[in-house]
C-alpha cells in the first residue's frame, strides 16, 4: 500500500525559525503512516519554532545534518518559515545533504520559503514547483518552472505554497515516501547539474 511508511526513516531538515506548523503536520502525518521522523538542524540542541512572526515551541534536534547522509533516509521534508530556509541555504553541510537526495533519486517534500535550499543546491533547474509566491523569481532565475498551485509533484518532488495548503502536502509526501525512489528524480538531478 502507498500510504504505509512502515520502516522508513524520513529527515527532517530545519533550522531556527522554521514555521512550526509546517514542522509538525507533516511530522505527524509521516508518524500516522508508520514512518519514522528524525529532526535534523545545522547545530545539536534545539530550533526555534514560528507560528508566521510570533515565538512558537522549541523543538530538539535529533542530530546534526553534518553527522548524517541521505543514504540513511528515504525521504526528506524541507518545512518553511523566512529565516529557515535562509540558515540552511547558508550551510555547506545542509545543501550538500538536500543535494544528496536528489541525486539519489529519493522523495522530497518542500513548503512556503523551503525552496531557497532546493535552489541552493543547484537542482531546480528543468523541475516544476511551487512555493510561498515571492520565491518566484528565485526559482524561475534557478531555471525552474515556477506555478501556483496547492500542491505539485514532479518526479518525487512535492511542493506546496503555504500552511492551508498542508492537507494536500501531507497526504502527497506521504504517498511519494511510500513509493520510494523516483529514477526521474535523479536523471532530472544529473541533468540539472551538469
Amino acid at each position: 500500500m502507498a500510504n504505509d511508511l512502515q520502516g522508513k526513516k524520513i529527515a527532517f531538515l530545519a533550522a531556527d525559525g522554521v514555521e512550526q506548523v509546517e514542522l509538525i503536520e507533516p511530522w505527524k502525518a509521516v508518524e500516522a503512516a508508520g514512518g519514522e521522523p528524525e529532526l535534523l538542524s545545522i547545530e545539536a540542541g534545539e530550533i526555534q519554532g514560528f507560528n508566521h512572526l510570533d515565538h512558537g515551541d522549541t523543538f530538539p534536534v535529533d542530530r546534526e545534518v553534518a553527522q548524517a547522509d541521505a543514504s540513511e533516509y528515504d525521504g526528506l521534508v524541507l518545512p518553511g518559515g523566512v529565516a529557515n530556509p535562509d540558515f540552511l541555504r547558508g550551510d555547506a553541510n545542509a545543501v550538500g545533504f538536500v543535494r544528496s537526495f536528489f541525486e539519489q533519486g529519493k522523495p522530497v517534500g518542500v513548503i512556503c520559503h523551503g525552496p531557497w535550499t532546493i535552489v541552493e543546491a543547484g537542482v531546480a533547474k528543468g523541475r516544476t514547483i511551487t512555493s510561498w509566491p515571492t520565491l518566484r523569481t528565485d526559482i524561475e532565475n534557478a531555471g525552474g518552472n515556477w506555478v501556483d498551485e496547492e500542491v505539485v509533484v514532479d518526479a518525487g518532488l512535492v511542493s506546496s505554497r503555504k500552511p492551508d495548503d498542508l492537507p494536500a502536502f501531507c497526504s502527497k509526501i506521504v504517498e511519494e515516501f511510500g513509493e520510494g525512489e523516483h529514477a526521474e528524480q535523479a536523471e532530472k538531478t544529473a541533468a540539472a547539474v551538469r
